[in-house]
Parts: structure tokens; sequence; C-alpha cells
């Protein structure tokens, strides 16, 4: 029983020293977050021009924090609102912890984390009176604590357990139900915020513990929003976000601080079909990265995409023929915030019988690369390519493979780069599963004479028409400018999303594939162009596995026979970043 006794006391006083050492390292006013470290320093260095007691650390999602401090909590909060007020900060500054910090990067080669609080650098304000709370709240006694304590609803109850939750000091259940555990929590929040540990907060206590927990809505405006023309009634974060306009179906919300956040209302007619074509379109826009959870049910979706310094989030429900919902853009490195402001649209969102008109914004900008007044995301680079076998395999030039994230076929399939020649500027694709072409390169065992006809099968315009055209023109030279074997130069003027097609002969044979022009401080005529031999593309073929399909000796075909033949065969391919 004595060693018990013992490990308890020992335990509880290993935790009231992190208590007390978490209070004695203070809290901060955190000002910006920068997604890279130059841009983070560049911020600090300009801050601390201006305002003492600046610093920079890492924070755990990657990003990098300026903040200002470290100061007892009562100080934080004063400069917080002093530097608000007087502009130097930005209006959805914040208080942070000292646990959400990382490495220091600023100033360089310092560690202020373990150094304690510093004393603040403005005057103290005198104390506002409390709406609703007499001057003697703060003094109340335990007993008048609990006596207010009985007055509060079950919802409130719960949202104080939640607030000590989302504080770090709290980890069950959320009841309402006051018993050993929330006490206990109670009292590590008044202990860390240097009250009397009772167990029983106090009615200022409460309302202290409540804005903490709201700040991160506070900094952002959060508030009520009605549109009577969408049909949506939802909380908004109005001081960094306005109404921009309306463009079927969703309400476009704009930025209005460097925060850069954005929303978007959902509102249409429509089925189970319609729901599930909204899914792709927002699926296939900018403000949707490519990374991060989806689900799409039979009357609901919810999509998520994280990357390019934003975190996007979308969720949209049918009911009753109408589909409505909303998405939330916000910049990564703001996570804890974003959550509150994303669990607060969700909590708070209500469809309220009407949608928005089909017409509204039918009078805006228009392009191909535009949905609804969003941008498309686009490839990086598009280039043509053919299938090699009867595997899908695909032959394409090396700068359509080169760098990407991930690279796709114009319908959305996968690719993986099986092999990449760089000095002969051509790759070899295998799709991530068996694709079944309508036709397959046949490559001619002949070498083409000079001067014999040709033509280059590609998506000149890299997407834009629909379908692969062909070029028509003719072998210049076997050789490449450089007298190098291997490619073979044309008489033919080619666009640049042409360059990885196939170049056919008059018998529908392929004798090469046409490469990119080269740009190393050299300007080539328009109807000069370059293409890799067939034994070239055969010998790169080899080294990845593949066999080329010889072809056999026929006639000459007609235009509209080679020009099946190269559609069935040529494919768009794309590389994103």
């Amino acid at each position: 029983m004595t060693r018990i006794f013992t490990a308890i006391l020992f335990l509880f006083i290993i935790s009231a020293r992190a208590v007390f050492a978490q209070q004695d390292a203070g809290v901060w006013v955190q000002v910006e977050a920068q997604p890279s470290l130059r841009e983070a320093k560049e911020r600090a260095r300009a801050y601390a021009g201006t305002l003492p007691d600046v610093n920079g650390f890492r924070l755990n999602s990657g990003w990098y924090a300026i903040v200002i401090g470290p100061y007892l909590r009562n100080d934080a909060e004063q400069v917080l609102s002093v530097y608000r007020a007087e502009g130097q900060i930005p209006a959805d500054s914040y208080i942070a912890f000292s646990s959400a910090l990382g490495q220091q990067f600023w100033p360089v080669g310092e560690n202020i984390l373990d150094r304690g609080v510093v004393t603040p650098p403005v005057e103290p304000q005198p104390e506002q009176p409390v709406v609703g709370v007499t001057p003697q709240a703060s003094d109340e006694t335990r007993s008048q604590a609990l006596q207010s304590e009985r007055l509060l609803s079950t919802q409130e109850r719960m949202s104080l357990q939640t607030a000590l939750q989302a504080a770090g000091f709290y980890n069950s259940t959320i009841d309402g139900a006051f018993g050993q555990g929330t006490r206990r929590s109670m009292g590590d929040w008044q202990r860390f915020n240097g009250f009397e540990a009772t167990g029983v907060l106090t009615t200022a206590q409460r309302k202290a513990l409540i804005d903490d927990f709201n700040a991160p809505l506070l900094s952002v405006g959060m508030e009520r929003y009605s549109d009577p023309q969408a049909g949506i009634d939802v909380d908004l974060p109005m001081d960094v976000i306005v109404f921009d306009h309306y463009e079927a179906p969703f309400v476009h919300f704009k930025s209005t601080t460097d925060l850069d956040a954005k929303a978007l209302l959902i509102s249409q007619k429509g089925d189970k079909a319609t729901l599930r074509a909204l899914y792709e379109v927002l699926q296939s826009l900018e403000i949707v990265p490519l990374d991060g959870p989806r689900q799409l049910r039979g009357d609901s979706f919810t999509l998520e995409g994280r990357g390019n310094g934003i975190v996007t989030y979308s969720e949209a429900r049918l009911d009753d023929g109408q589909i409505k919902g909303f998405t939330l853009v916000w910049p990564e490195g703001d996570d804890a915030r974003r959550a509150r402001v994303l669990a607060a649209m969700k909590a708070s969102f209500t469809a309220t019988g009407t949608v928005l008109d089909a017409a509204a914004g039918a009078n805006a900008e228009q392009g191909i690369d535009l949905v609804s007044g969003l941008q498309v995301r686009t490839p990086r680079l598009s280039r043509s390519g053919f299938f090699a076998d009867t595997s899908g395999t695909v032959l394409t030039v090396f700068e359509a493979a080169d760098s990407c994230t991930r690279i796709t076929l114009d319908d959305d399939q996968e690719l993986q780069v099986a092999l990449s020649d760089a000095d002969l500027g051509v790759a070899v694709l295998r799709p991530n599963r068996n694709l079944v072409p309508v036709n397959v390169a046949e490559f001619s065992a002949d070498a083409p004479r000079i001067q014999s006809e040709i033509a280059v099968s590609g998506f000149s315009y890299e997407g834009a028409l629909g379908a692969p055209t062909l070029t028509f023109g003719q072998i210049a030279d076997v050789r490449g400018l450089n007298g190098e074997d291997g490619v073979k130069r044309l008489a033919l003027a080619a666009q640049p999303g042409d360059a990885g097609g196939p170049v056919f002969d008059g018998n529908g044979q392929v004798v090469g594939m046409l490469l990119p022009t080269p740009t190393e401080g050299r300007t080539l005529p328009a109807s000069v162009s370059l293409a890799a031999t067939a034994n070239s593309l055969n010998e790169v073929l080899a080294k990845a596995g593949v066999s080329g399909q010889s072809g056999q000796p026929t006639a000459q075909i007609s235009p509209n026979e080679l020009s099946r033949r190269a559609t069935g065969m040529t494919v768009l391919v794309h590389c994103w970043d």
C-alpha cells in the first residue's frame, strides 16, 4: 500500500510540475503562418523591425508561424487587443500555445520556449465589466460557483466540456455530466490560468474558457449568413470573405484578407445523376487538390483536397429534388482554426426551401477552362503519344513524363514511367491497369527514303480539338541535325502538342515518333521537325521489356484508312504537378 501511495504521489508531482511548466512558458500572439521558411523569415524580419518579442517557430503541420511573446495569458490578450486596434498585426491574429510550436527559426540560433514569460510591451488598460456578470463574479466562492453552475443547461455544460477538451484538459465523454473527470479538468484549467484550483469554475472563469474556445471563430468574424435566393442559412467567416457573385449552381465568396480563404454555397435542383455529376465536376477544379479522402453515397457526398498550399472541403446532400451544400477553401498550416470554422459551418447549415435560379450568372465570363466561374484544373504539359502493344503501353516524349506528380491519358487513365531515355527524348509509360487499344503501332522494318511522304498524328492544340489530327510532310534527312543516328529530320510544320505522335509512312506503318523542337540556343525554321527512328524506338521498348509489333509489307492505304488507324492509336498524355 505504501509503495502504491508513493507511486501515485510521484506521478502527481510530475504532473503538477508539467502543468506549472506549461504555465511558466506562457502563451503567444500568433500573427501569421507561411508555407516556406524563406517567406516566414522575411515576414518575421519585417515584424521585428517595428515590434518587440517577435519569434518564429515551425508548426507541426510543416508551416512556419510568426508569434509575439511569450506573455502571461492576461498580458497576451492585452497585447493582442492593442496591436490589433493599432493595425500593427492582422485582424485575425489569435492566442497560441507553446504545445503547437516546434523548432525555433527566428531569431536565428535562439531557443526561448523554456525561458519563461517576458514583460508585455503595452500599458495595461483598465478592465471592462463583463456584460451580464456582476463585478463580484470573479470572486465567487466555491459554493457560489456551484450555485450558479446549477442554472446551466445541458447544452451549456457540454459546451464547457468541449472547450476544456479543445484546450487540452479533458479527454472523456461530452455528456454534460460534471463527474470527477470533468472536475479534475476544471481544476487543471484553473491552475494553468493562475486561479485557485477548486474544480468548480466561477461565472467569470466559465466565460473566459468559452471565450478562449471561441477565439478562432471570433478572429474570422463567424456570423449567420442568410441567402434567400439560394435557400441557405449558414454561419460564415465574414471578416475574411465577402459575397462576390452568383453563378449557378454556386454562390461565390471571395477573400478579403491575406488569409486567402474562399467559400461556395451550392444550390440547385437535381437527382442522383446530378449529384454525381456535381461530385465529379468539383474534383476537376483547381481549388480542389487531388490528395484527400472523398466519398459519394446515394444521396450525399463529401470530399477533401490537400495540396498547393490549401485545404478544401466540400459536402452536398440531395433532399426532395434539391441539392444543397458548401465548399470551404482554407490555407494549409492553420488547421486548428480551419477545423473550428468548418465544424461551425456544418452545425449551422440549414436548407430553407428554394434553390438558386439556374440562369443566375448567365452573363458572367465564359471559357472552356471555367465551370460556373471556377478554374478547371489543367495539366502542366500535354503531349501526344501512341499505343505500342496490346496491353496499352504508351510511347511518348521524355518531357511528357519528366518530374510529373501524376501522368494520365486524356480519359484520366493513370500511367507510370517504365523507362525514360533523356538523350533520345523518349519515355515508355505503362497503364496502372491493362487497356484495350483500338489500334497498336506496327513498326516498319524498312528505313524510309529521303523525300518520301509521311504524316504525323498528334493533338496539335493539346486536346482543344478533342481528337488527333494528321499533319503531312516529307523525310528531309535520315539523320539528325548533327548527323546523329536514331533521329531523322522532317520537312513538316508541327505544333508543340504534336510531339510524341507517331510518324506514318504511306503504308500506314510507324517509321518514327515526332520529337519536340530543340530549344538549346537555336531557332529552327517552322517547317523543320525531328523524329526518333523506328529502330531507336524498338530498342527503347526492348529495354522496358516490351516487344514492338513489326509491320508486314502492304500497299499504300487511303487517307481515310490512315486517319482511322491514327485515331485509334494516338493518345493525349497529361503531365500534372
